[in-house]
């Protein structure tokens, strides 16, 4: 069976087993990867096409030798056995149980399954329960704090699943699917290594479960617990690894996974989607632009992600594609934590900051754990001046998920506009560890430093440094470090960086003050080096303009001609009269 044949087979079985267990969120993740796999050409006719109606509808009941794991492109990797299911399967109790369950009547459920014992009743009856828990718990945090407070509420039904959960799993009586649900039991309760070594008996003996996967994934806040991990060798490991290098904000190593895996997965909107991302955090906004624009061809209902689209056509000042997709997702499914982001920043783009609040508020609505919309809350909070709003929106996005760089860096800028550049430059040096390739944060971190409180130019001067060495787009790093040479006495080093600075901004065809201040530094520079013909060159450049600057530059032409005797005679106002 070819490597690409199956992956199909086991992403079949995997779905209807997920199906059948209420798993539906990593059920549509392997339904997408199915029809993601690249067609083999020996088999690609018209009437046989990875479109085609009823083509995924294929049933049947693999045994531990029918299938293999195979990898892409022909990596060797160990045999994974496909589960057995329990002898009775979908009894009636159990489809009752279904039924209730996919009505959000949990409690039904679980009672349903009360006196049932097999290993798939069991789970959903415990699944269930967990999911009851966890509804009454959101129910509790809107009586007692309103939907986007802080509240004390619990999932009251956590401590009698852990101990039967635990029990079963001493027993030897507990399948992949029970060890999942155990693992997110041991993360609610802040148990978080016994939570990664479950969640990895549970991708070990059954590897299909992204949600699993994703759980195991969170965990994983340092590269060295994510290489302490045993991991059986199967190709869902890789799509593991690419999205754990992700979240460690390993970009280009988890951009060399996801092409990898494009090699079988051709076809995946997801793997294109998630190379959007590695690409947007290393800032290449023109491939992002590109991607989604494909992706929105292919999948015109999508929303899942495109908020991230949407921060792209904002740093670009795309009015019309902004205001176009945000139509669009609108039209979609209003109600999306991901559209009320999408719009949120059209109106922010048109400068209506409290309607873009407004959206960000109701996508927190939605879903109270949104971390962009508490980021993006919190810019929008900086913009209207209202900073203790903001640092209370940046907060609320670190508590979420500590590694988001951009909120450290909302803090950071919060307290500077207060004043506090001590607490502003703890805050930027968090933000700088978790992205030490923006140039945006090294900046600030050197303009804290050059602050009267601080006063550390030597410091500034090295932020400044890598500010330049990571694409500093906005091109301030070495006009800065120019300037801060200058000031310390160092001229060469200055005239040095404003060379540099020079070049650039002719190479960009951009004019401006900083060329001004560049051509005059140089121009005295070179005089006072005897280096007259440069000297020259630099004046006439400043004659150009109409300001002060062109004064200045005349006068120094006529010293140079009275104190250089084979200096060429002109006649300065020949030139400009």
């Amino acid at each position: 069976m070819s490597s690409r044949e199956s992956c199909r087979s086991e992403l079949r079985t995997a779905i209807r087993q997920l199906n059948d267990r209420c798993l539906y969120s990593a059920s549509k993740w392997a339904a997408e990867q199915l029809v993601g796999i690249e067609q083999d050409p020996a088999k690609f006719t018209p009437s046989n096409t990875r479109f085609q109606r009823g083509s995924s509808s294929i049933r049947r009941r693999f045994h531990t030798n029918d299938v293999t794991s195979t990898p892409p492109a022909g990596v060797s990797y160990v045999s994974t056995p496909v589960m057995e299911e329990d002898e009775v399967v979908d009894g009636d109790f159990y489809l009752l149980a279904k039924s209730y369950f996919d009505c959000r009547e949990y409690r039904r459920a679980a009672h349903v399954l009360q006196d049932q014992t097999g290993k798939k009743a069991t789970f959903l009856r415990c699944y269930a329960l967990y999911l009851a828990g966890e509804k009454r718990k959101e129910e509790e945090m809107i009586e007692l704090e309103g939907p986007l407070g802080k509240s004390d509420a619990v999932n009251r039904e956590v401590a009698s699943l852990e101990r039967e959960l635990s029990i079963l799993r001493k027993n030897g009586i507990i399948d992949p699917f029970g060890l999942y649900l155990y693992g997110l039991v041991l993360i609610e309760k802040g148990n978080q290594n016994l939570a990664r070594t479950v969640l990895m008996e549970s991708v070990n003996s059954y590897p299909w479960n992204w949600s699993a996967w994703s759980e195991l994934q969170s965990l994983c806040t340092t590269i060295e617990i994510l290489n302490s991990l045993t991991l059986s060798n199967h190709w869902m490991k890789e799509f593991f690894l690419a999205s754990a290098y992700q979240e460690l904000r390993m970009h280009n190593e988890s951009l060399t996974k996801y092409e990898h895996l494009q090699n079988t997965f051709s076809f995946s909107n997801y793997i294109r989607a998630q190379i959007a991302k590695a690409q947007y955090c290393l800032r290449e906004f023109e491939q992002v632009e590109v991607i989604f624009e494909e992706l929105l061809r292919n999948d015109p209902y999508r929303v899942e992600d495109v908020d991230m689209y949407s921060n792209v056509l904002y740093a670009k000042e795309c009015f019309s594609a902004l205001s176009y997709l945000a139509h669009r997702v609108f039209m979609t499914d209003k109600y999306r934590p991901e559209s009320c982001c999408i719009i949120g920043n059209y109106y922010s783009l048109k400068g209506q900051h409290e309607k873009s609040v407004l959206y960000f508020r109701r996508a927190l609505k939605l879903n109270k754990n949104y971390l962009s919309a508490w980021t993006l809350m919190g810019h929008e909070y900086v913009e209207m001046k209202n900073t203790p709003a903001a640092i209370d929106a940046y907060r609320r996005a670190v508590d979420i998920n500590p590694r988001d760089y951009r909120a450290w860096y909302g803090l950071g800028q919060a307290y500077e506009m207060m004043g506090m550049p001590f607490y502003a430059l703890h805050y930027f040096k968090k933000s700088v560890f978790l992205q030490s390739n923006d140039s945006r944060l090294w900046i600030a971190m050197a303009q804290c430093y050059e602050t009267d409180q601080l006063h550390m130019l030597e410091e500034a001067i090295k932020c400044y440094r890598r500010a330049a060495s990571c694409n500093d787009r906005e091109a301030i790093a070495l006009h800065q470090l120019a300037k801060l040479h200058a000031e310390l006495g160092r001229s060469e080093e200055a005239a040095l960086y404003y060379k540099k600075d020079l070049e650039r901004m002719e190479a960009e065809e951009r004019e401006g003050p900083n060329m001004v201040e560049a051509l005059l530094f140089l121009a005295q520079h070179c005089r006072e080096q005897k280096r007259f013909e440069e000297a020259e060159v630099y004046c006439t450049r400043l004659l150009d303009y109409t300001g002060p600057e062109k004064e200045t530059a005349k006068s120094m032409l006529r010293g140079m001609r009275t104190a250089e005797s084979s200096f060429p005679l002109m006649d300065i106002e020949h030139f400009h009269p």
